[in-house]
């Protein structure tokens, strides 16, 4: 690879790790994506982890592909292309020792993230403590503090709640009722209205809470345990933008890019 390209590792490639990685690629920086082998996206129109699934895919003029191997995702990233690679343990890291890590897998905690991944660390939301942990936190919480990033301490602890869009929270979710095979009757960019059946778990209705713009729709045929996360409805109707990276995912890249360029700045030029 390129010696003067800086290389960074994001973990995941849902819509929030996809914002990271579209705005570090967008920045200059060789940008490397993982990801299991079944990823559970459900904004799955503006997430990098739809190439799993369909081999390649573009995000905001920005080409992402599966990669099967950390010698593959090298030469896409040779190629000017986000390679996807499948690998949940985040092997590549190991084996490529990127200057960056970014863990953007949103699990609400730590599932294996070390200071001493790379020369920096980043995680994403709560589950993580700057300073012991990883070396910068950045805040994923709507509100005021949306977007910071934190260099001692975590970030706020998770609710449970998403952040309110016209008054709704939790009504925006659509949630798995039951384990089985999810099987939607809507598609992303549909409108539903209230009560209506947005999709099927295990032979159990699902149904829109209220009515809107169908934002996220996860990959039809996927099986998932009851309380999962399938769906997402946005009640501002055809104002929803389906297509392209949201607000908090820009918000939450640029705290990312706060941090990635703070540490750049401060390494001795060569």
């Amino acid at each position: 690879m390129n010696p003067g390209k800086t290389l960074a590792v994001v973990k995941g490639a849902g819509d929030l790790a996809t914002g990271v990685g579209w705005r570090l690629f967008r920045c200059g920086l060789g940008v490397i994506m993982t990801e299991m082998e079944s990823p559970l996206v459900v904004r799955r129109t503006v997430a990098f982890a739809e190439a799993v699934y369909s081999g390649t895919t573009r995000v905001e003029g920005v080409e992402a592909r599966r990669a099967d191997s950390a010698e593959q995702a090298v030469d896409l990233v040779e190629l000017g292309i986000v390679p996807v690679l499948v690998d949940p343990g985040a092997a590549v890291v190991r084996r490529l020792r990127p200057t960056v890590v970014v863990d953007a897998i949103m699990a609400k905690r730590n599932l294996g993230t070390a200071m001493s991944d790379a020369p920096l660390v980043i995680g994403l939301g709560p589950g993580f403590t700057a300073g012991l942990d990883v070396h910068a936190v950045v805040e994923t919480k709507r509100g005021h503090h949306l977007g910071r990033v934190i260099y001692s301490g975590g970030a706020a602890p998770d609710t449970g709640i998403p952040g309110p869009v016209m008054g709704y929270t939790v009504e925006r979710l659509l949630r798995a009722p039951a384990d089985g095979v999810v099987m939607p009757c809507r598609s992303i960019g549909q409108r539903v209205e209230k009560g209506e059946v947005v999709a099927w778990v295990g032979g159990t209705q699902v149904r829109a809470e209220l009515s809107g713009l169908v934002r996220g729709m996860i990959k039809p045929g996927l099986w998932v345990r009851k309380g999962t996360k399938i769906g997402d409805i946005d009640p501002r109707g055809e104002e929803a933008e389906c297509s392209t990276i949201s607000d908090k995912a820009l918000a939450v890249a640029g705290g990312v890019l706060e941090a990635v360029f703070s540490f750049l700045s401060s390494l001795p030029e060569r």
